[in-house]
């Protein structure tokens, strides 16, 4: 009864978008490079936003629903033009199997559950799954490039271990919000600008809505992150925050980084020594890779041209 009250809420959620699109012809809306972005593009990406997070459409989500569809489709354009130009079009069926899963599982719903919403919904399940090729074999293009620039201090990573031998590891389920820099002059202004907008609209809402980061697609959602995973820069705010509150904002090059703790909970791991160290250097692989993977991904969309049609 669960499941297809889901599917319910779904379908009817999408009718909805389909009305509210009726009107619009399938025109071009934008080009991404030597890509074309139709209108229909633009309503199938809104479907899988609302279906992976399990939201209706209503009217007043029109505009942001909107803005994070053609936010998705340019991201995942310009890696899908990048794999292409490089030719490293490689991935892991597995991977892609495993992704589709825990996909469904977001929503808890099985796997075909998941495929019959989507044709409920006059939806390819293709494009999702096009869509994790895509993600995968960006992956593992940023790893091929810069595989030999991982460097991890063992060092570091054996003091650690030391420190925290025998106790339990602290781990946090964190939001994030990253905005634009602005000028020293409006830090202050800008920074209670944003509070008030979460304190009227929530977090998830204002980070889907203005959050640079590509978390936003997700409400800024970062999941469950072990102390050792996160850096030294931003660690204090995050450990210093009381559940529920919002950290202090971090002045980065690149943007103002406030956090949402939704939680905080102690684990052990049980553990060898050698297995926790295999451990922290694969979190700190990951860390380096995805600063990378963003730096690469600046480039490229230096380098591409978007021209909004509509």
């Amino acid at each position: 009864m669960k499941i297809k009250k889901i599917v319910l809420v779904i379908l009817i959620s999408l009718i909805c978008l389909e009305k509210a699109n009726t009107e619009i012809s399938d025109s071009l809306f934008m080009t991404i490079g030597d890509k074309a972005i139709a209108q229909s593009d633009i309503v199938n990406e809104i479907k899988i936003l609302l279906i992976l997070n399990n939201e209706s459409y209503s009217e007043e989500k029109r505009e942001e629903l909107h803005r994070l569809s053609v936010q998705s489709i340019i991201k995942r354009k310009i890696k899908e033009i990048e794999i292409e130009r490089t030719d490293f079009f490689e991935f892991n069926q597995q991977d892609v199997n495993y992704e589709l899963k825990r996909l469904a599982n977001n929503i808890n719903v099985d796997l075909e559950t998941l495929k019959n919403i989507c044709e409920s919904n006059e939806l390819d399940f293709a494009i999702i799954e096009k869509n994790i090729q895509i993600s995968l074999a960006w992956n593992s293009l940023i790893f091929q490039l810069y595989k030999n620039k991982i460097s991890i201090d063992t060092d570091e990573i054996d003091e650690q271990l030391r420190i925290s031998q025998g106790k339990k590891t602290e781990e946090y389920l964190i939001s994030e919000i990253m905005i634009k820099p602005v000028e020293k002059n409006m830090v202050e202004s800008e920074i209670k600008k944003l509070k008030d907008k979460i304190k009227i609209e929530g977090f998830e809402s204002v980070a889907k809505r203005l959050s640079i980061s590509e978390s936003s697609l997700n409400g800024g959602d970062l999941g469950w992150l072990n102390e050792n995973s996160i850096s030294d820069k931003i660690k204090p705010e995050i450990v210093n925050t009381p559940v529920g509150e919002l950290s202090k904002p971090i002045l980065l090059p690149n943007g103002i980084l406030l956090f949402q703790i939704r939680n905080k909970r102690k684990i052990d791991h049980n553990l060898s020594l050698e297995e926790k160290k295999n451990e922290l250097v694969n979190l700190k692989k990951i860390k380096i890779l995805k600063m990378h993977s963003l730096a690469h991904y600046d480039k490229v969309r230096r380098t591409i041209a978007i021209q909004i049609l509509q």
